[in-house]
């Protein structure tokens, strides 16, 4: 029981699924998929090889699967997948991926990416995740399962975002932000746990409070960093998302580590 209303233009190479609506004025092109049960309102554009999952729901001027806003790109073949369940409100914008990058733009599932968000090149995003009105990941991101990005909050371009963490409002994230972290500021800097959001998600009180007392010797101003790490490591090897920061930590990254304050 697909739904076209007739001003809307969808291309020969377009695939559409079950139960979809397509509202006035959208244009669809490209070897775009549109999963099941997916909701498209007026004037939504989707381009290339893009795939959206099923019941999502798009909402007016969205532009998604338009060419990189990147000057190297030179029209490789790139791909953005977008999940299922995901609220795309109006003019977001995503863009699929560039050779430098894999050729990959990725979003994952019951996302809700509010008017004016933006998923730049190659991208990757978790599950659950929340991007404020205007807030914006540059190319090359990562962003973690359930990461709250607030209101115009800029992501610098290869910087990872932890899981479960929240950025503040008109934020400027120049560094890597560790999982359940809190971030805020110009530049933004650690502010602690993300305590409101991991009390949300059913963490008990003794997880948080172990995750309290990893943070403090963490970022005490005690000995390297190094050595701390490996102090906590030590400390609370048994503590599965304590582990999961230390991870994080010690992964290979192109940005530095977001710090608190001095």
């Amino acid at each position: 029981m697909t739904n076209i209303h007739p001003t809307a233009i969808i291309e020969d190479s377009v695939t559409l699924g079950q139960n979809v609506s397509v509202g006035p004025y959208c244009v669809l092109s490209g070897s775009a998929k549109i999963g099941d049960n997916v909701k498209l309102h007026s004037h939504v554009v989707i381009a290339g090889d893009t795939h959206i999952g099923e019941a999502t729901e798009i909402f007016p001027f969205a532009s998604i699967g338009h060419i990189p806003q990147d000057l190297k790109f030179h029209g490789e073949e790139a791909k953005l997948r977008v999940g299922k369940n995901n609220r795309i409100r109006e003019y977001v914008t995503m863009n699929p991926g560039t050779e430098g990058g894999g050729l990959f733009t990725h979003v994952g599932d019951n996302g809700l990416f509010m008017a004016g968000a933006h998923v730049a090149h190659d991208c990757i995003i978790g599950n659950n995740v929340i991007f404020a009105n205007n807030a914006t990941a540059a190319g090359h991101c990562e962003v973690g399962d359930y990461a709250i990005i607030g209101g115009l909050a800029g992501i610098h371009q290869f910087v990872c975002v932890g899981a479960h963490s929240i950025i503040g409002g008109m934020s400027a994230v120049e560094n890597d932000i560790i999982p359940f972290g809190s971030a805020i500021g110009n530049r933004a800097y650690l502010g602690g746990l993300n305590i409101v959001g991991l009390k949300r998600r059913g963490f008990d009180r003794e997880a948080i409070h172990t995750m309290r007392k990893a943070y403090r010797m963490l970022f005490s101003e005690e000995g390297t960093l190094k050595e701390r790490v490996e102090d906590v490591n030590e400390t609370f090897a048994d503590h599965e998302e304590v582990q999961q920061i230390l991870a994080f930590i010690k992964k290979d990254s192109q940005r530095s580590l977001c710090l608190p304050k001095p």
